[in-house]
């Protein structure tokens, strides 16, 4: 009489591993996380004057928006001008390097530009600047 021992069958046999892919992926989706600049738009569009020493500004992270009726939009909402200075306060700290851009429409009222501008400065932020489009040379 013979006895047959039991082997029990591999774990390897046919099957692979994803564990250690899925690790790779959570590693790589954390890396673009961290390393990617997330931009606030202003969520409007508005028809900026021209000048001739407009730069391109790669690093403004925070975009205010003022339309020809003066209301002013920030992060894709309307914000009064009461609430501007908690708003940018708010979105720098969270982006401490980020700049503030402001984009005035060319019909926009000084006076209202002038008031954002001051409420933006009372939030602590001093580099600040305002969108325009390059005049051809």
């Amino acid at each position: 009489m013979r006895r047959h021992r039991y082997q029990p069958a591999d774990d390897d046999s046919g099957e692979i591993n994803l564990t250690p892919m899925l690790d790779i992926i959570f590693i790589m989706l954390i890396f673009f996380i961290v390393t990617t600049s997330f931009v606030k738009e202003a969520g409007i569009e508005v028809n900026r004057p021209s000048a001739q020493t407009a730069e391109r500004q790669e690093h403004g992270n925070i975009v205010v928006a003022i339309k020809a009726n003066g209301e002013i939009w920030i992060d894709k909402r309307p914000v009064d001008i009461r609430a501007v200075r908690a708003v940018v306060a708010r979105l720098r700290a969270e982006n401490p390097l980020g700049t503030v851009i402001i984009a005035a429409d060319r019909d926009a009222k000084v006076s209202i530009l002038t008031r954002v501008m001051d409420q933006i400065r009372l939030a602590g932020v001093t580099d600040m600047a305002i969108a325009a489009t390059a005049e051809p040379r």
